[in-house]
């Protein structure tokens, strides 16, 4: 199926109808162990911590998506990274990552790795001599994320990639805020990406799970080696609900950018909104890149509010049909307050510099009619406006 669009690979790729009884749906193969024929012979699968017919359905899928060589599943996207890191880092070995990541990626590098004497340095990717002068220490691992969660800040990936590799690194990608239909990091010589499968894969805050897709088929091994031996794999139901969520990806992902753009603009022309982070703005300063580097702008956007921290968080209390909550890429619009929710972990001495102030508000744009997620804003907006004036 590698000559059909993307579309067509979200539905169809990695699966056939049951042999048995024709279901057109993958089977829920909620087994633990598997009947082995003999000693030494067997039917692929032994025990589902090493491999499920189910879980092997949506790695192939997955693998389809992006032109991949191979790729493992796990119980949540931070499962992942850390197979990503059990499987290619060695004690005293140097990873450089994006200054702007997820708070449970810094978290998982600075206060676990870098006890077990991994060397971890955070850098401003989107400053290509920066990023140079940080690959001078021989480095095994450069960690991007791109957009940056929460700021949206962009890495160019064909940049990157090439002074990782000159460097002699490993360059994995977390594309989760994008996925495959609208960012394909293999095409900029990315070795592995990085999902939290949770997000816009799945879609519909039913699971939590992560993924490992490798370009070299070798490096597939080894992970999915380390993912049996360390036993983070996902689970059969889990991965059932997230082959049925790819079926609309491409569908859901245009739809969630459709709409956010309306509502970064919406927000744009406020009063009461002091700035916008949103790549498809022709005000993000690296707009230009985005529309080289990626299909569309996605579905998340950041966003301050006059009034500083105490606005900002009346904003998110006020509001009636975005949820305050801590998950993103799901067809509810969620909002955010990273600075006590997902970086919390991170010190304000640290994210305050980056960009993640106490007062920054992250949207996750759903697929609600935008005028609606837009009128429930402008509420909200006036209360912040109106406790301002009484103040």
């Amino acid at each position: 199926m590698t000559r059909t669009s993307f579309a067509t690979r979200a539905i169809h790729a990695g699966t056939e109808p049951d042999p048995t009884t024709g279901a057109i749906l993958t089977p829920i193969y909620q087994s633990t162990t598997f009947v082995q024929s003999a000693v030494g012979e067997d039917k692929g699968f032994t025990y589902s911590r090493c491999g499920n017919p189910t879980v092997a359905a949506l790695e192939k899928r997955l693998t389809a998506l992006e032109r991949g060589a191979g790729t493992s599943c796990f119980a949540t996207g931070m499962a992942a990274t850390t197979a990503l890191a059990l499987t290619v880092l060695n004690a005293g070995d140097h990873v450089v990552l994006s200054d702007v990541v997820y708070g449970g990626t810094f978290r998982l590098f600075k206060q676990v790795f870098e006890r077990f004497g991994v060397r971890c340095s955070f850098v401003d990717t989107a400053d290509l001599h920066a990023l140079k002068t940080a690959l001078r220490q021989p480095t095994r691992l450069l960690f991007l994320e791109t957009p940056a969660n929460p700021t949206l800040k962009l890495t160019d990936l064909h940049a990157a990639t090439a002074l990782g590799h000159n460097a002699g690194a490993l360059v994995a990608v977390d594309n989760t805020f994008l996925t495959a239909a609208l960012q394909r990091p293999f095409e900029t010589g990315a070795d592995v990406v990085v999902y939290s499968t949770t997000k816009y894969i799945e879609g519909h805050n039913a699971t939590v799970g992560g993924a490992l897709i490798c370009r070299d088929a070798a490096l597939a091994e080894e992970i999915a080696f380390v993912k049996g031996t360390s036993g983070g794999t996902q689970a059969p139901f889990e991965a059932w609900l997230t082959l049925r969520g790819l079926k609309t990806l491409d569908l859901r992902v245009r739809k969630h950018s459709q709409n956010a753009l309306a509502v970064a603009q919406y927000l744009e022309g406020h009063p009461a909104v002091r700035r916008v982070w949103y790549p498809g703005l022709r005000s993000f300063p690296q707009h230009e890149l985005a529309c080289r580097q990626q299909e569309t702008g996605g579905g998340m956007l950041s966003f301050e509010v006059h009034g500083g921290t105490e606005a900002g968080i009346r904003l998110m209390n006020s509001l009636q049909i975005c949820s305050l909550a801590e998950n993103l890429g799901a067809v509810e619009t969620l909002v955010t307050h990273p600075a006590s929710m997902t970086h919390a972990c991170i010190p304000p001495d640290v994210r305050e510099p980056l960009g993640i102030s106490d007062g920054l508000v992250r949207l996750s744009v759903g697929l609600e009619d935008p005028n609606d997620i837009c009128t429930d804003l402008d509420q909200a907006l006036c209360k912040t406006t109106h406790q301002r004036a009484v103040s």
